[in-house]
């Protein structure tokens, strides 16, 4: 019997590469990383030179939760995202549920439609969307920095993905026990969902947790800026650029993101592998 090694020489040199290239893109990315929390956590003086003495301080971020009003941010954001992603959740669920089970006159143009707003980069629409919001007297409002992104193409196309390989045994047996269409969708197709809606839940909020073109654009006031465009407070000082506050203000800002991936990131991973495969 030939070795399997030996009809496949190129084996170990091939996963050799796999791990390389892993491990080279893995610093690309926590170096910035690693930086930015060595840079928070100690005085100025440190931000462009590594020591081993180096005192370490939280006064950066002491600094920085003064400088700006993050609780405002916080709070704003907070409701901008909710906001966003209860909308979403509505909207794509019954939206993908008539795509997946109901076949209606240009039902595969219509979904067709949907996918190519995933084509569709949504700076193109800024100044559409501000006329919009201008005309609608909704600007400086959190609700105008939302309402453009209430309908997502994306979770459209993981629910109906989902939803079609949902039994259509189990719409049956609904029907018999009495329950109507949205009864159907509310106790069988969600709660099969769940992970679909966990992974979109994340992609979501990190999305416009980070937006910062838009807010920036529609928003002129503290009352409804959120935590990205409060950053550039930091940036736009008579002193100059501090680079250790800055850090400590992004670690704050990013802090709920990171945290929120690291414990949600096995169900993550595995939503998007069940929803690919499908």
């Amino acid at each position: 019997m030939i070795n399997a090694q030996a009809a496949n020489p190129f084996g170990e040199q091939s996963k050799l590469l796999e791990t390389v290239a892993a491990w080279t893109l893995g610093l690309l990315w926590v170096l910035p990383l690693l930086y930015a929390i060595w840079t928070a956590f100690h005085p100025a003086e440190f931000a462009t030179r590594f020591s081993l003495t180096a005192p370490l301080s939280l006064q950066n971020f002491v600094n920085a939760w003064h400088a700006a009003p993050f609780p405002r941010y916080f709070l704003n954001t907070f409701l901008l995202v909710t906001m966003i992603l209860a909308a979403q959740i509505v909207l794509s669920t019954m939206a993908a549920y008539a795509f997946a089970r109901y076949q209606f006159r240009g039902s595969n143009l219509m979904f067709m439609l949907v996918l190519m707003q995933l084509m569709v980069m949504p700076d193109i629409l800024i100044v559409e969307n501000y006329n919009t919001m201008n005309l609608l007297s909704l600007r400086d409002t959190i609700l105008a920095i939302g309402l453009p992104y209430f309908a997502s193409a994306f979770g459209i196309f993981l629910l109906r993905q989902t939803f079609k390989t949902v039994p259509r045994e189990l719409d049956e047996a609904a029907t018999v026990e009495g329950a109507s269409a949205l009864q159907t969708l509310w106790k069988v197709y969600v709660p099969l969902a769940k992970p679909i809606y966990l992974a979109f839940g994340l992609v979501s909020v990190s999305t416009h947790w980070n937006n910062f073109l838009w807010p920036l654009i529609v928003t002129n006031s503290v009352e409804s800026r959120p935590l990205t465009v409060g950053l550039q407070v930091f940036s736009s000082t008579d002193q100059g650029v501090d680079w250790s506050i800055i850090t400590a203000a992004t670690l704050m800002t990013s802090a709920p993101l990171l945290l929120a991936f690291l414990l949600f990131q096995r169900q993550f991973v595995q939503s998007f592998m069940r929803a690919g495969i499908r």
